[in-house]
């Protein structure tokens, strides 16, 4: 009895098994009672005789009756079962979504110019006479060599350049009298070309060295490291007493009066935004305060480690308030489309693929149901994502969704019931 039984709890489900069970032991009873009274009227007549007879006749009785229900449960499809449930359920009917939105990406407040000073002579540095944060001047020494080398170098052209110009003047006074002579026919012309050329040899030596001493000055003044601009010094690269190369970078200077925000942008995003485009920024350590930037710059190009595009907006206003390495926000706003938006309790996943997303769609005709796949975008506010893979005007089931299968039978609001026949009554009257 025990075997039977379990077969049966397996096709049927509990619910039915005890109808069809009880059932079965009623007329199993009645079967035995009649039984059991014929044994008794047959044993009054012929006595006893082996039991074993009648053992047999109840298990083929019992074993006729469980082989016809078997096959019956058997053959009983199960996967009507769960169709036969009409589920209660919330549904919205998708419609287009316009919305502006809004980007934001965090950044960093930069100068527009930083420039790196260096030396333009090589030297020992002697004196260093700014820190990391001083405010300069345009014109201001900074860092000062040693510059005994380029004062010799300059002295010694000095006396060249004075020695050649007393060779030059004795060379000139030679050339006048010796046109005085030539134009007296004591001389010969080649005797006055000779000292006109020695005059001019002279004139020359003399620019020459006019223009090395010119270069040994500029050389000397190279010793003295001069700012360029007004601006703050935001790093320093070499200490005193280092021998430094020409041009080996010893200030870094940046002007404070430009500045701007350095962001990166993803590749997918970098395409919403435009040149010129006006911003608004915030400081963290600012508070709510909005500041009005523009977009100045788009990278060309991607970095090549974070595959993001570098993009520069310049402040507008709030200068004074954005010192230099502050961190900020900056929000670019978006140009409005419109987009198809579900609510996020609308979207579910199946444990055998987790990683696509669903949304329960209505057959208005059949009031039934369909999974379809989406793609999930952006959230939006009032709790609802934009999505891909559904068509604007179908219905969708808000809540419930966990519990619904493929094809199952659902019961929407009255309201929304009535609306649906409506709609479909007017479209039979309007066919012709």
């Amino acid at each position: 009895m025990t075997k039977p039984r379990m077969l049966i709890t397996a096709a049927l489900g509990q619910t039915r098994l005890q109808a069809a069970w009880l059932q079965l032991e009623k007329r199993f009873l009645m079967w035995a009672f009649a039984k059991r009274r014929a044994d008794l009227w047959r044993s009054s007549i012929f006595g006893n005789r082996p039991l074993s007879s009648s053992v047999s006749v109840r298990g083929k009785f019992l074993a006729c009756l469980l082989l016809p229900l078997t096959m019956f449960l058997g053959c009983t499809p199960q996967d009507r079962q769960p169709h036969q449930i009409v589920r209660p359920v919330k549904v919205v009917r998708i419609g287009n979504v316009t919305a502006a939105g809004v980007m934001s990406f965090a950044g960093e407040v930069r100068a527009r110019y930083e420039t790196t000073l260096a030396f333009r002579v090589s030297g020992k540095m002697i004196h260093r006479l700014v820190e990391v944060g001083d405010r300069v001047h345009k014109g201001q020494r900074l860092a000062r060599l040693d510059s005994n080398d380029y004062q010799l170098g300059t002295d010694a052209l000095n006396a060249q350049l004075t020695s050649a110009q007393a060779e030059q003047d004795f060379a000139r006074d030679d050339l006048t009298r010796y046109r005085e002579l030539l134009n007296l026919r004591v001389i010969s012309p080649a005797e006055f070309d000779r000292h006109d050329t020695a005059y001019i040899t002279a004139r020359e030596r003399v620019a020459a060295l006019n223009a090395q001493l010119s270069q040994a000055t500029n050389q000397l003044q190279y010793t003295d490291l001069l700012a360029d601009r007004n601006g703050v010094v935001t790093a320093l690269e070499a200490e005193i007493g280092q021998v430094v190369a020409a041009g080996q970078p010893i200030v870094k200077l940046a002007r404070l009066d430009e500045k701007e925000i350095h962001i990166d942008i993803p590749e997918q995003r970098v395409a919403e935004i435009e040149l010129h485009q006006k911003v608004r920024v915030t400081l963290w350590a600012g508070g709510d305060r909005h500041i009005t930037a523009r977009i100045r710059e788009i990278a060309a190009a991607a970095d090549p480690a974070s595959r993001t595009y570098r993009v520069k907006a310049t402040l507008l206003e709030g200068k004074e308030e954005a010192r230099l390495g502050k961190t900020a926000t900056v929000w670019i706003p978006l140009t409005a489309v419109s987009r198809i938006a579900v609510p996020l309790s609308a979207v579910f996943t199946h444990q055998n693929e987790p990683g696509r997303s669903r949304v329960w769609v209505v057959d208005e005709q059949a009031g039934t149901v369909r999974s379809v796949t989406v793609q999930l975008g952006e959230a939006l506010e009032g709790e609802r994502v934009v999505v891909a893979g559904v068509r604007s005007g179908q219905l969708v089931v808000s809540a419930g969704a966990q519990r619904l299968a493929e094809g199952q039978a659902v019961r929407m609001p009255e309201q929304v019931a009535a609306a649906i026949q409506s709609s479909v009554a007017e479209s039979k009257e309007d066919r012709p």
